[in-house]
């Protein structure tokens, strides 16, 4: 279905930020962080982000395969449960999402089924009447997004896609949302990406950018280690996706 595409396309983009900041060569040093040599602060910002538990990150700008002006806005963990929403930008569409154990629950809105879905999406957005679609995990229908809603999925690709190459450059310390961070920048491919890591605490960074050759969005990070929000829908506010799929065969 389109809403399991976008979903596990948006956060697919947002991890494609990070992937281009971070280096391939781990180092660690117990200098103060500010006194680093810029490539070894964002290795030290990278291992530190495959080590929480949990985050919540907030991706926006040009992140799709369209040049959509796109939001991608979850908080994840490692346990593959999720909250938050995935917006497509212009009145494109917008869709929640919340994964918690088993259960899997999407609410995309008219916006996204008429742009989406253009043939039958109506239907659909109809027999919804404004409830949440719910199925569950193991139904590979919705593998894209029990994917995308693990933070261990997010992980691995920074893991194994670090790349490398580029010239990286630091910048004066600065505050980004109350917090004091230094900015690296790795220049790649008339590209400029910019990881500004917390000064503090692990040095996780706080918010990555990525400009030029097209491009222009940025992740911000937040909530480490901090529990996914536990609230699900009702049973009286979803339907099953099989019984949607089911109720209007022909509009799918």
């Amino acid at each position: 279905m389109a809403a399991q595409r976008i979903a596990a396309r948006a956060a697919a983009c947002a991890a494609v930020v990070v992937l281009a900041v971070t280096s391939g060569t781990a180092v660690r040093a117990d200098d103060d962080i500010e006194s680093l040599p810029a490539e070894q602060i964002a290795d030290r910002s990278r291992d530190a982000l495959l080590d929480v538990r949990s985050l919540h990150l907030r991706a926006q700008g040009d992140l799709g395969e369209n040049r959509s002006a796109m939001t991608v806005d979850l908080t994840l963990d490692r346990n593959g449960n999720c909250a938050g929403d995935v917006d497509l930008g212009r009145d494109q569409g917008k869709v929640e999402i919340i994964k918690r154990g088993d259960g899997v629950w999407l609410k995309p809105d008219a916006d996204f089924w008429k742009n989406q879905v253009p043939v039958g999406g109506s239907a659909f957005d109809a027999v919804l009447a404004g409830r949440y679609m719910k199925g569950d995990a193991s139904d590979s229908r919705l593998r894209p997004v029990v994917e995308a809603c693990d933070l261990d999925t997010f992980r691995e690709l920074v893991s194994d896609n670090a790349a490398t190459g580029g010239t990286f450059t630091k910048g004066e310390v600065t505050t980004v949302d109350g917090v004091r961070a230094v900015p690296v920048t790795r220049t790649l491919h008339d590209r400029r990406l910019t990881a500004y890591v917390d000064t503090g605490g692990e040095h996780l960074p706080v918010r990555i950018t990525v400009a030029g050759d097209g491009a222009d969005a940025a992740v911000d990070f937040s909530g480490f280690d901090k529990p996914v929000p536990t609230a699900t829908p009702p049973a009286d506010e979803t339907v099953d996706v099989s019984a949607l799929l089911g109720r209007a065969p022909s509009q799918s």
